[in-house]
């Protein structure tokens, strides 16, 4: 097999301020490490623009009943894959966000980077997972030149699918299989060619922007509370109550009622006490309203005023 040739990527070059590295001190390298990594965010910045397209793919394919596939290897696959499963409980949703890693799930703690270079693998997977001409299959690599995710995304496009590139290196081989290539440039690593360091913090916070303001497009959010958010354990019980409170103005006391009278819908219960509904209406509102809180209150007050 033909050998990648990727010394000359951004991503791989040597950081000419850690060439002494060997010998420089914690405080030194801390130093240099928290300066580098304030570069992150500047390269996201950069990227904003393509940023904004991958999110209007992303709410077109949901809204077309499809699904959002993250899909990489190695560490890059790993950030799909923290993304895909926060989603569920923070907005409630159930397999609009997924993830595919090269290796499959035992990949994500034990690294297995020949999976990477596994392109009939790649298109198994997706065929696996069902993906069709509705989803959308983002696909991550540092290099933009890994085998797996590039053949995932040729065969994602050849179905129908939408595709998104995410890679720090410009002018891709992976920004070319997509339809939006979003190449944050994040520059030489500390540590030369270890891109689980700014590369990858730099797909965790495009990732982070993807699912987050897709979600509030779908209506997930009402003001900035995560209104969908499941309770599932003590912690998010307690949220609830706090999320009802803030978005209601109602005593702690009323937010629990209410939750319980909705079996801990915490979107439910905030049109319950904004708009004075049982649970019941309070539900039909929402689903007349697509799940959105401002929607469903604004009908509502439409009819109290027709009255």
């Amino acid at each position: 097999m033909a050998r990648l040739d990727i010394g000359n990527l951004m991503s791989e070059a040597r950081n000419d301020r850690t060439k002494d590295m060997d010998r420089m001190s914690v405080q030194e390298l801390l130093a240099v490490m928290n300066e580098e990594d304030g570069k992150v965010a500047e390269a996201v910045g950069r990227e904003l623009p393509a940023i904004e397209q991958a999110i209007g793919l992303a709410v077109k394919a949901l809204r077309a009943g499809g699904h959002i596939f993250y899909l990489g290897a190695g560490t890059s696959g790993r950030i799909g894959v923290m993304d895909a499963v926060e989603c569920a409980p923070t907005f409630g949703c159930t397999d609009e966000f997924q993830a595919i890693l090269a290796g499959g799930e035992g990949a994500f703690v034990k690294a297995r980077e020949g999976a990477e270079d596994d392109e009939e693998a790649a298109v198994s997977d997706l065929k696996q997972h069902g993906v069709a001409g509705r989803d959308l299959v983002i696909g991550i690599a540092a290099s933009g030149r890994t085998p797996y995710t590039i053949a995932a995304l040729r065969y994602a496009r050849s179905i129908g699918c939408s595709t998104v590139a995410i890679a720090n290196n410009k002018g891709s081989e992976l920004g070319r299989e997509a339809d939006v290539a979003i190449e944050a440039m994040t520059g030489p690593e500390v540590l030369t060619g270890s891109t689980r360091l700014k590369a990858a913090s730099a797909q965790k916070m495009i990732c982070n922007m993807i699912s987050t303001i897709t979600m509030q497009q779908m209506g997930k959010t009402y003001e900035n509370l995560m209104v969908d958010m499941r309770p599932t354990n003590e912690k998010l019980y307690d949220r609830a109550g706090r999320i009802v409170t803030e978005a209601t103005g109602c005593k702690p006391e009323q937010a629990e009622e209410a939750l319980v009278q909705c079996g801990y819908h915490t979107k439910t219960a905030i049109v319950m006490l904004l708009c004075g509904l049982n649970a019941a209406e309070a539900n039909r509102r929402l689903s007349q309203a697509g799940g959105v809180v401002v929607r469903a209150c604004r009908a509502q007050a439409a009819s109290d005023g027709g009255k």
